[in-house]
C-alpha cells in the first residue's frame, strides 16, 4: 500500500490563520494536528494539537505543574483568550523542524519511519508538490493491524 492509498482528506490552515479558529477546528474534529501551508499553498509544517495546548499553559506552570492546582477556575477559563489576535505562525516552534511530508508512492514502512523519527501524529501526503491528504498515526495503525 502506498501513501496516496492511505491518505485521507484533511483540513489545511495557513500560517496566517487565526489561532483560535485553528484550535476550534482541532477541538471540534478531535484532530491530532493540522497541516500548515505557506502563502503558495505548499506544506510548511504540521501544528500538533499538543503544541496549541503548550501555548495555552503558562511557562511557569509547565516548569512546575504543581502550580496548576493553585490556579482558580476563572483563570483557567481565560486560558483560551490567549489565542485572541494570534496567528498559527505564532504557535509553531521558533526553530524550523523537518517537514513531516511523505511522497504519494511511499510505503507503509516509509511513512511509519518518518512519523516515528519526527514524533509527529500526522504526515502530509504530496504528489508533484500538491497535498493529496494526510495520514494520521491512528490511520496508519488501523491499516497495519487490519493487515494481520
Amino acid at each position: 500500500m502506498h501513501g496516496e492509498q492511505m491518505a485521507e482528506a484533511f483540513p489545511v490552515v495557513s500560517l496566517d490563520t487565526d489561532a483560535r479558529e485553528a484550535a476550534e477546528l482541532l477541538a471540534s474534529r478531535r484532530l491530532p494536528g493540522l497541516i500548515v501551508v505557506d502563502e503558495k499553498g505548499r506544506p510548511h509544517s504540521v501544528l500538533p494539537a499538543s503544541q496549541v495546548v503548550r501555548f495555552l499553559v503558562p511557562t511557569y506552570v509547565q516548569d512546575d505543574p504543581s502550580l496548576a492546582r493553585v490556579m482558580d477556575e476563572s483563570l483557567a477559563d481565560q486560558v483560551a483568550d490567549k489565542l485572541a489576535g494570534v496567528t498559527v505562525r505564532k504557535l509553531l516552534p521558533r526553530e524550523p523542524v523537518e517537514l513531516p511530508v511523505v511522497n504519494h508512492d511511499d510505503t507503509v514502512i516509509e511513512v511509519a519511519a518518518i512519523m516515528a523519527r519526527l514524533r509527529c501524529p500526522l504526515v502530509a501526503v504530496v504528489k508533484d508538490g500538491e497535498i493529496l491528504g494526510a495520514i494520521t498515526a491512528s490511520r496508519l495503525l488501523e491499516l497495519v493491524v487490519a493487515a494481520h
